[in-house]
């Protein structure tokens, strides 16, 4: 395989002026083998793939900014990247909204938006723990799409709030099939980020026949040196002014796991010694959630309802392993859902959940759309990670037009 870099100057489309200050750099690729799906994005950014020759055009913020060169297995289709939009759609509102009984115990919140007579997408919600919002239905084309959110167990506005009993990985799985065949839905799309990716691979590890496409972001693979980075100091590398109140909260002689130490004070007796710990478990993640520190996010941390939700449900979760039976369970079962038409959209510098697992997954499972985002953290709302969400959507969405002609 041969590498060419090759700097252009980009022009503004109605004068011959530069567009300071950025630069397009043209990658010539000579390989025998097709172009992978493999792709840096920037949020402004348009790239363009052709037959024959292979030519990918990287645009880079700063004309100082290096750009990164990266070792890839060249290998996919080599259809046509046609142009899709990019923008979040606008503000909707539910037309259908619901509360399910899942169990004795559990009901869960759900609501429908979109195209009552539109392809059905399931949005899988992050944490675990922390609910679903308005802005969440902004991904979807809301013409084509009947769109579906649902709070998982003790989440959101679901109940028993906060509720650790029969919350498990298997049981969110078998209430998603609840809640299909409650709306009375033979298939449909699932979307899902953060955990929404661990549950989104376990749900269709489970029931690949239910599952038409999937579009998944900062993949979570629930392995233990994943919680080791995040909540045992990896990531207080990058952050160590957000980690010092997650750990200060902690006695030394209890820091050995501060996932143990986290546990019983989350489910302390008393209520303010489990409040205390709700708010430094999510500010902690929500100061390191996206590249730019976001004020709006960090109050997140302040809600005393919504934090006990989501470090409680979270916690619980990782101490247990995310109740998989191994440590690599979802890389393993890959060849179960290798045939669905799969988007993959990483953050580079996501700290909550860092590029090593989507990596492992692009390897595992290189059939898969895998992008990665080089200005962008964890979060979806960071403006180049929706807008490949959004593609990503409307990718499927053409996919399946195309089929009904």
């Amino acid at each position: 395989m041969r590498l060419g870099f090759s700097p252009n100057t980009l022009l503004s489309p109605s004068s011959s002026s530069l567009l300071f200050p950025y630069r397009i750099f043209s990658l010539s690729i000579s390989h025998s083998l097709p172009l992978s799906r493999f792709h840096l994005h920037h949020p402004l950014s348009l790239k363009t793939i052709s037959s024959g020759r292979k030519s990918l055009i990287i645009r880079v913020q700063s004309v100082d900014h290096s750009i990164e060169s990266t070792s890839v297995n060249l290998m996919a289709s080599e259809q046509e990247f046609t142009e899709v939009n990019r923008n979040l759609y606008p503000n909707i509102e539910p037309y259908n909204t619901g509360f399910l009984k899942v169990s004795d115990i559990h009901t869960l919140y759900w609501e429908q938006s979109g195209n009552p007579n539109g392809h059905p997408v399931v949005f899988i919600h992050g944490g675990p723990g922390g609910g679903t919002g308005p802005s969440n239905r902004k991904f979807f084309d809301p013409d084509f799409y009947r769109i579906i959110l649902f709070d998982q167990r003790g989440a959101g506005k679901s109940t028993p709030h906060a509720c650790l009993e029969q919350n498990t990985t298997w049981d969110l799985i078998d209430d998603i099939e609840k809640l299909r065949e409650h709306l009375e839905i033979p298939e449909w799309q699932v979307f899902g980020g953060s955990w929404g990716s661990t549950l989104a691979l376990a749900y269709s590890q489970s029931h690949p026949d239910k599952v038409t496409g999937m579009i998944l972001r900062g993949i979570f693979l629930l392995r233990k040196k994943e919680i080791d980075w995040f909540y045992e100091g990896g990531a207080s590398a990058i952050f160590p002014d957000a980690w010092e109140p997650f750990r200060d909260l902690i006695p030394e002689n209890e820091r050995g796991c501060f996932v143990d130490a986290y546990r019983k004070r989350l489910n302390s007796d008393d209520v303010e010694t489990q409040y205390a710990a709700a708010r430094a478990w999510t500010k902690w993640e929500m100061m390191t959630a996206h590249l730019l520190p976001n004020e709006e996010n960090i109050k997140r941390g302040d809600d005393d309802k919504f934090s006990l939700a989501f470090a409680r449900i979270e916690n619980h979760y990782f101490v247990n392993k995310g109740f998989l039976p191994s440590d690599s369970y979802l890389l393993d079962n890959v060849d179960k859902i290798r045939h669905i038409n799969t988007t993959i959209v990483q953050g580079r510098y996501d700290m909550c959940c860092p590029m090593m697992s989507a990596w492992d997954l692009h390897k595992a499972w290189p059939e898969a759309d895998f992008r990665v985002v080089a200005d962008a953290g964890h979060s979806a709302n960071e403006p180049g990670i929706a807008a490949e969400l959004v593609a990503a959507n409307e990718k499927l969405k053409n996919i399946i037009k195309n089929r009904g002609n």
